[in-house]
């Protein structure tokens, strides 16, 4: 049987309105929270800190030189071996220092032999002159004769003087000589670990202008962190502040340390000279606008060795730390920095938007601490809203 027009006609107008009512309902109805990019409110661990990079180097170490000029013999140590205080490292050849006090030594001789023969003759110008005293006495000789004694045994007497003088001189130069010999044989002056070698067997050294370095022994621990701050952040680190660095050899494994000392005044460029006006500090500013470095130090224990000289190091110098904190993304909260007060815009579940003033405290740059103002849990508002225009 056919269905009545009427009934027909109703169904096609429910049909066509089904799309409208959506919509206007769409249009009515709030969009809800999970329309919008938000963020949530978390407990969790925040540091604020100023990091750097920084190179390893010993504490502790020492530039072993030749004092003594010659053709190196022998090297008795590699890089890397472990030497005790004492411990011959290496010979030079001896011949120029063994001639050189083999004649230091015969011209002592020589100076004794003659002084021997001065003493023997100021003994007959004493004899002689004790003799013209005896004949004066009896007007048996002239006065002349009498000072003219005199005189010889006082020159002889100066003679003898003179040659003591010249050996004790010999003497001196005599126990130089000998130390120079004994420089050819170098020693450790510390224990440690020898971290370069400088010089090779069958090499001539000259050390007549300036001492030339053989080698070099360090002590591996502790090792000393040369960290590099910028005049930016360099007010926030202080003496005997925490900091802890990583290695890229070292993977996830942190070491820590405090400031131990802070240089006031930033290395020079290798381009500049010490001829600059002014104070090295504002000298060593170019005008370039390159970025000023401040170096600080930090001592680290290294028992097991596993830092090395010249490692390339990420320091944290840590300026404060909370713990199990309220913290929020810093994209989310707008206005002062530090513990200032910052707005925050918080969505409701439905979509609803609050302006919240919020009190903060520490960041890490990524995260801040929410002081008062939020509670864990809620969504802040992040990049503009959908109405916006943003």
């Amino acid at each position: 049987m056919q269905r009545p027009r009427p009934a027909r006609r109703a169904l096609f107008v429910m049909t066509c309105l089904i799309p409208v009512i959506a919509v206007a309902a769409w249009q009515v109805l709030p969009p809800g929270r999970d329309k919008l990019a938000t963020v949530t409110v978390t407990r969790g661990d925040i540091e604020s800190s100023v990091t750097a990079l920084g190179t390893l180097q010993p504490r502790r170490y020492v530039d072993v030189g030749a004092q003594a000029s010659g053709q190196i013999q022998k090297i008795h140590v590699e890089a890397g071996a472990e030497v005790k205080e004492g411990q011959l490292l290496v010979e030079i050849d001896p011949s120029t220092q063994k001639a050189k006090l083999d004649a230091s030594r015969y011209a002592i001789e020589n100076l004794q032999a003659q002084l021997q023969e001065q003493r023997a003759q100021h003994e007959l110008a004493r004899q002689k002159y004790q003799r013209q005293q005896k004949l004066a006495a009896g007007n048996a000789t002239r006065e002349e004769d009498v000072q003219t004694a005199k005189a010889e045994l006082s020159a002889t007497q100066a003679r003898v003087d003179m040659f003591q003088a010249q050996i004790r001189q010999a003497q001196a130069s005599l126990r130089s000589d000998e130390a120079e010999l004994g420089y050819t044989r170098i020693y450790a002056p510390m224990s440690g670990t020898v971290v370069a070698v400088d010089a090779r067997e069958g090499q001539t050294l000259n050390a007549q202008q300036q001492t030339p370095l053989i080698l070099r022994i360090a002590k591996l621990s502790p090792m000393t962190v040369w960290a590099e701050v910028s005049e930016a952040d360099i007010g926030r680190v202080k003496p005997g502040m925490h900091a802890y660095f990583t290695t890229l050899s070292g993977g996830a494994r942190r070491w820590t340390s405090t400031v131990r000392q802070i240089l006031p005044v930033p290395p020079k460029p290798l381009n500049e000279t010490s001829q600059g006006n002014g104070s090295p500090a504002s000298s060593s500013k170019s005008g370039s606008g390159r970025v000023v470095l401040y170096t600080v130090l930090l001592d680290v224990d290294n028992p097991d060795h596993a830092l090395m000289a010249e490692m390339t190091t990420q320091v944290f110098f840590v300026a404060g730390r909370a713990q199990n904190v309220l913290t929020a993304p810093v994209a989310a909260l707008k206005g002062g920095t530090g513990t200032e007060l910052q707005q925050a815009r918080v969505v409701a579940k439905n979509g609803d938007i609050e302006q919240r003033q919020v009190r903060t405290g520490l960041s890490d740059r990524l995260r801040i601490q929410v002081v008062e103002g939020l509670t864990e849990g809620e969504h802040l508002l992040i990049g503009p809203t959908a109405n916006s225009g943003g």
